[in-house]
């Protein structure tokens, strides 16, 4: 077996591989370099840096299996591996707590000010009385979005004493009461919450879920997180809403093109004094980046083996011989 290795995962995980398959590391390809390398390699392994096409995939003439070390596969297009019978995994969970973290740290940050204290602090500024920031406490937070990691985001806050709205049609009510969580639509989401934040997947029925008309139900000065997918968020929309104070402060850590092309409205949100951003760094820790490629080599290798796999992104699918 051949596989394939576009983007850096953790050395564990290139060990797993290579106890069982031969394996080649190919960093930094564009589609042109990638689909001419990829004929003759059974499986591909990539992160988010990897754009998995259908030109990738019909040229990849033995795949069998590509595997994504992170939970999203949005990177890669799957209906066509399903066409072509090449079964794509992924780590779902593996990085839930990181970037459930990484949420809360960013909604921290956002209410109680920390980017602009922290510059002026840096200026040898001492504006102890400029920066009055909010408590979570008592506060209305929306969840978009209760799997892996919005579930852990809800216990945090409940320890912060938040009241915990969720908008996720495949929560059920008893589930949701468990986690202390009150269900609601998402008109009732924008409409109530202080603080929303976003843990759905990009897909058709996301994208751009929060345009004007979504800002516009809104409360003035709500405050907004995102360390979901880029791409929910209408980033014009959101630039606006802020401009206006309709959104009082964002916290950041995806964006609809990553890196973040210069002059773009991506740009201008970082650029912004009242959003605190990062360079998607939700899945970024040492724990979560070793067990989201040693879980993705596994169930890739399952795949080749033709092992049950226990994270299939297709059902049905008729794998390649």
């Amino acid at each position: 077996m051949k596989v394939l290795v576009t983007d850096k995962i953790h050395p564990d995980a290139l060990t797993l591989l290579k106890s069982q398959a031969a394996v080649d590391e190919a960093y930094g390809m564009d589609e042109a370099q990638l689909t001419g390398k990829i004929p003759g390699y059974d499986a591909l392994m990539v992160r988010s840096g990897t754009q998995v096409t259908a030109a990738v995939l019909s040229a990849g003439k033995n795949l069998k299996a590509v595997g994504r070390a992170g939970t999203g596969v949005d990177n890669i297009n799957v209906p066509e591996a399903t066409r072509l019978g090449i079964m794509v995994v992924n780590a779902p969970g593996a990085n839930a707590q990181a970037a459930a973290e990484m949420a809360v740290a960013l909604l921290l940050a956002a209410i109680r000010q920390l980017k602009p204290a922290l510059e002026t602090m840096k200026q040898n500024q001492w504006e102890r009385t400029k920066f009055t920031g909010t408590e979570i406490a008592g506060k209305t937070v929306g969840l978009i979005g209760v799997g892996a990691v919005g579930k852990i985001v809800a216990k945090i806050l409940n320890a912060f004493g938040a009241h915990v709205l969720a908008y996720d049609p495949f929560l059920a009510e008893e589930k949701a009461a468990a986690m202390h969580v009150t269900m609601a639509s998402l008109e009732e989401l924008y409409t109530q919450s202080d603080i929303l934040s976003i843990h759905a997947p990009l897909n058709d029925s996301t994208r751009n879920l929060l345009d004007v008309h979504a800002f516009n139900q809104m409360k003035d000065g709500i405050m907004l997180v995102n360390a979901a997918r880029g791409g929910i968020i209408n980033e014009q929309a959101l630039l606006n809403a802020l401009n206006t104070g309709k959104v009082a402060a964002a916290g950041l850590d995806v964006f609809e093109k990553e890196p973040i092309p210069l002059e773009s409205t991506s740009a201008k949100l970082v650029a912004h004094p009242r959003v605190v951003a990062t360079p998607h760094l939700g899945a970024s820790t040492q724990e979560s980046q070793r067990n989201a490629s040693v879980l993705a080599a596994q169930l890739l290798l399952d795949a080749l083996n033709g092992q049950p796999v226990a994270s299939v992104n297709q059902l049905p699918v008729v794998q390649r011989a």
